[in-house]
């Protein structure tokens, strides 16, 4: 495993003399305050461990906007995203009822800056559900990766090349740390601190926090009864569908007509699984694979709305907005990637951050 520390240029303190780890965590709209707060309090105690002169931890809560207020309404003060050798990405609430990809578009910010901290070398942690928003990046393509029981296979679905592993409760694959639900990121805490500070830190900051060090999966935890209710097949066979023909024109009729129901069951079943229509999905589909086609490639708007399925480029312009908050040549302006970028975030940072290093 690739070195995780480096010598820190910021001044010291307690626990943070030579050999200083810079962390940062990326806040944004909605995300969980125990999330952003959680990772630091625990190195801020393993510092204290640690002891004065000892390798410790220099935090900094960051993001790419000037104000952000997470889960439940609490304002935290950041700082501009600067360089660092581990970035955290916290999880945000997800519900059932919850339209993923318009929240994320609204977070291409921060997307945006988790890949350019990738292309740079770092190495970069979500926690819970922060996955979607590494998945969105780019970053779990051809890696092993894990999130909440809760989620796994929706992180799976709309991240096919990824290997979702959700029994694991830490996952390090290629510089690409991903965590289990909300507590496992003591988990991924105390692993940091034992390869930075070593086990016998890492063992008595546990013990004076009361956390668990000893745990291994989080499939004690799975409860089955909270999984998504069975009989989703329909739904997941219907998205497969209109997944591979992006660029077909919407036909209800056929649509219902391939899957042998009327348009009225193909309605029906549809939103009793999902909570949308069918269409609502395409369109979030369409929008998703714009976004990557005006990040990554050169084609013109026209080029790209034609590819998702738009004859009519004011059409696709009007609904991509709606969806992203911006129009095409804006985002395309905002969050092109370079191609060293590109070709960086494929080939994994070169920073791996400590974990459950994940084999083949």
């Amino acid at each position: 495993m690739a070195e995780v520390t480096r010598q820190s240029a910021e001044g010291a303190g307690p626990g943070t003399g030579p050999g200083a780890l810079r962390v940062g965590v990326l806040a944004y709209p909605g995300c969980f305050a125990s999330e952003v707060f959680g990772v630091p309090d625990l190195l801020t105690m393993a510092g204290h461990v640690a002891g004065p002169g000892a390798p410790g931890y220099r935090v900094r809560v960051v993001s790419p906007r000037r104000r952000v207020v997470a889960s439940g309404g609490a304002c935290l003060d950041v700082s501009p995203v600067h360089e660092v050798d581990v970035l955290v990405v916290p999880g945000f609430e997800l519900r059932p009822d919850t339209d993923l990809d318009a929240r994320l578009a609204r977070l291409a910010p921060e997307v945006a800056a988790i890949r350019a901290q990738a292309a740079d070398g770092t190495a970069v942690v979500s926690l819970c559900v922060g996955a979607f928003l590494l998945a969105e990046a780019g970053l779990l393509d051809r890696r092993r990766a894990t999130t909440s029981w809760l989620y796994a296979a929706e992180l799976a679905r709309r991240c096919p090349g990824a290997d979702v592993r959700p029994e694991r409760l830490v996952v390090t694959d290629t510089g690409v740390t991903t965590t289990a639900a909300f507590s496992a990121m003591y988990d991924f805490a105390l692993d940091l601190i034992r390869r930075h500070n070593g086990p016998r830190v890492a063992r008595t900051t546990a013990r004076l926090t009361l956390v668990d060090d000893a745990r291994t999966s989080q499939t004690p935890y799975v409860d089955p009864r909270l999984l998504p209710r069975p009989g989703r097949e329909f739904s997941q066979r219907v998205m497969r569908h209109l997944d591979q023909n992006l660029a077909d024109r919407y036909d209800l009729a056929a649509l219902a007509s391939a899957f042998r129901v009327s348009t009225r069951t193909l309605l029906r079943r549809f939103a009793e699984e999902t909570g949308r229509s069918p269409l609502a999905h395409l369109q979030g589909s369409r929008v998703r694979r714009a976004r990557h086609l005006l990040e990554t490639t050169d084609r013109t708007v026209a080029a790209v709305a034609a590819a998702v399925g738009y004859r009519d480029p004011g059409t696709f312009a009007a609904l991509f907005a709606r969806h992203t908050g911006q129009r095409p040549s804006t985002y395309r302006a905002a969050f092109r990637r370079t191609t060293r970028a590109s070709s960086l975030a494929g080939g994994g940072p070169a920073v791996a951050p400590p974990g459950d290093q994940a084999r083949p």
